[in-house]
């Protein structure tokens, strides 16, 4: 019943060579990848005017030149990005960089500000949606978080059937969002150049305005800032493109900056245009649709794609945070469960993990997680700050060709982006001084998890092998490398019987060669049989293998025994972690007839 609800939830499992199959085209990548910045123009320029109007409506001439800052940094970034995307293809974005050129601590504090980012990426953005849903049908207003929560669960599992189909749904309400501002765009400027708006609406720029300070205008330009959140993802998520991958990713991400620039261009010029001031009960981008449109179908369709993409902005996250996930398990700072694909080949213990965090988010602030969007900003400039300067100090160490002018782009991103977390800091340490605990916080965990793959590692190093002699009955082990472990209980299992077979599944072909070598150089006198499984799964083929063998054992009345070996640290949760398999077997063997079933511990050293 499970298996077939879940075929039905996810779809049919994919065999591993049918991943490139599930790789993205330049037009899919950008509606998943961008969905989050490109959401961002609905909200930007609004930002901007909330802190200019605590010194009067005379300010909002500033909006042009913050705004031109804006698109200054937008343009210092996407040019980064390129170029890492280009040295960095295998993907982890500012993780990589840091890690690669400034070294681990930077990495660490980069990839965990992401991991953290891309969590409160997925609540604000669903509750966002959810009270511009709420706010459409006042009725549901008190039943928030759990259509937060349903939202959740929805966007989880269209990616958990894959990127492909996750994708060909997402891309459409995220184009009609671009379609409907760049009509909005188009329609108030014709309306602007053909005199139908009073120039009466709006301050001339240039206007002197009492009050004004360098200090507030910088905090208006670092909450303008918020536009530019997740013109990063790209770059984390490289090998989910088609080759040629960097290509393709460098590409989108281009084409990304460019619709932002003119998005964020455009609302700005005529919010500034129309004399737009921020409400407490309508957004900026609503106020321009009523005096573009009216408040007929074509305001309610700028309205409904705006709401909309607010929700699916959710899913930059879920696309980016199992790739970066997986890029930090790959290196044994998160648990290698990470690094496992699922049936439709995605990583789905990322996805699901990131669900579980955003969904236990929403109902701790219960849907309300405006206080949070502070922290968003600074999860996402503190990786901009290390990966530009790290790219500045690869330059440095490396001078290629043409090293002066990509070090200018970085050293030029780098700064600016300093100053946007500096000020951050400063004008909203009440809000994120949480930051300062818990990154540390967060570090420190991926280190106790280093810590412990790295005890195990040189707790399971094949050091010796001892021979001794063979005799008994038939006895299989599973193996799953080549470890002290293993070697224990083939040299258990060949003390009983003289008929061993150790049987290994791996998940491709390369996998299983080079298990084939390693054990060839092991001559040990026991057969390997390797099993390759289309699917990345151990029971399936495990258990047909088994078949066969209790069938031909059943003829000449041999006992057939699997001996599963087991490694048992010394915190019970980390039998969990490394002997998911192992218990899955035993689980599933457990109901085979005329199959024994046992375990050789393998205690872990205090």
């Amino acid at each position: 019943m499970y298996s077939s609800f879940k075929r039905l939830l996810i779809g049919r499992p994919l065999k591993t060579h049918e991943l490139g199959e599930q790789k993205l085209t330049k037009l899919k990548a950008l509606a998943i990848l961008s969905s989050d910045a490109l959401s961002s123009v609905a909200y930007g320029t609004e930002q901007i005017l909330i802190v200019l109007a605590t010194i009067s409506t005379l300010a909002f001439w500033y909006t042009i030149p913050i705004a031109i800052g804006v698109l200054f940094l937008l343009a210092a970034l996407t040019l980064s990005y390129r170029q890492i995307i280009f040295s960095y293809p295998q993907g982890g974005g500012a993780y990589i960089v840091s890690k690669k050129n400034l070294g681990i601590n930077p990495g660490l504090i980069a990839g965990g500000s992401l991991l953290v980012d891309y969590i409160l990426t997925v609540a604000v953005s669903i509750s966002a949606g959810t009270d511009a849903i709420t706010s459409a049908f006042p009725i549901l207003h008190e039943h928030n978080v759990f259509i937060a929560v349903m939202l959740v669960i929805f966007i989880t599992i269209l990616n958990l059937r894959g990127l492909t189909e996750s994708a060909a749904v997402l891309a459409y309400p995220i184009y009609l969002f671009v379609f409907a501002l760049v009509m909005l765009i188009f329609v108030g400027m014709f309306k602007i150049a053909t005199g139908q708006v009073s120039p009466q609406l709006h301050t001339s720029i240039g206007t002197p305005v009492a009050g004004i300070s360098l200090f507030l205008l910088l905090r208006a330009f670092s909450s303008g800032c918020s536009a530019l959140t997740g013109v990063e993802a790209i770059s984390n998520a490289v090998p989910n493109f088609k080759a040629p991958a960097a290509k393709n990713a460098a590409a989108t991400l281009a084409l990304m900056g460019f619709i932002l620039a003119v998005l964020f261009s455009g609302i700005t010029f005529l919010t500034y245009w129309f004399g737009i001031a921020p409400k407490g009960n309508e957004t900026v981008i609503s106020q321009i649709a009523a005096q573009t449109f009216g408040r007929n179908f074509l305001y309610f369709f700028v309205q409904g794609t705006t709401a909309l993409i607010l929700v699916l902005a959710a899913n930059t996250g879920f696309s980016a945070f199992p790739m970066l996930a997986y890029s930090l398990s790959r290196d044994k700072y998160m648990p290698r469960m990470f690094s496992i694909r699922g049936d439709r080949l995605g990583y789905s213990n990322g996805i699901i993990f990131l669900s579980i965090a955003s969904i236990l988010l929403i109902i701790a602030f219960k849907g309300k997680t405006e206080h949070l969007i502070p922290l968003y900003a600074v999860g996402v400039f503190i990786p901009f700050t290390l990966s530009q300067t790290g790219m500045s100090m690869k330059w440095l160490r490396e001078k290629p060709k043409g090293w002066i002018g990509k070090l200018a782009i970085n050293l030029i991103g780098a700064l600016i982006s300093f100053l946007v977390l500096a000020i951050l800091f400063v004008t909203k340490f009440h809000q994120v001084w949480f930051v300062i605990i818990f990154l540390p916080i967060v570090v420190y965990t991926f280190y106790q998890i280093k810590k412990h793959y790295s005890a195990v590692g040189e707790q399971l190093r094949l050091s010796k092998h001892i021979e001794e002699e063979i005799k008994g009955n038939i006895f299989i082990v599973p193996v799953a490398g080549i470890t002290t472990v293993v070697d224990r209980s083939i040299n258990y299992a060949k003390s009983l019987s003289d008929q061993v077979i150790a049987v290994y599944v791996a998940f491709d072909k390369e996998d299983e060669k080079k298990m084939e070598l390693q054990w060839a150089e092991l001559n040990n006198g026991v057969r390997l049989v390797t099993l390759y499984s289309s699917y990345r799964s151990i029971l399936h083929p495990l258990c047909k293998f088994l078949e066969t063998i209790q069938a031909k054992a059943t003829e000449k009345h041999y006992m057939v025994t699997v001996l599963v070996p087991q490694f048992i640290p010394k915190k019970r949760w980390h039998t969990i972690l490394h002997n998911q398999s192992a218990l899955l077997i035993r689980a599933r063997l457990l109901w085979q007839k005329d199959i024994v079933v046992s375990t050789l511990p393998y205690k872990f050293k205090k």
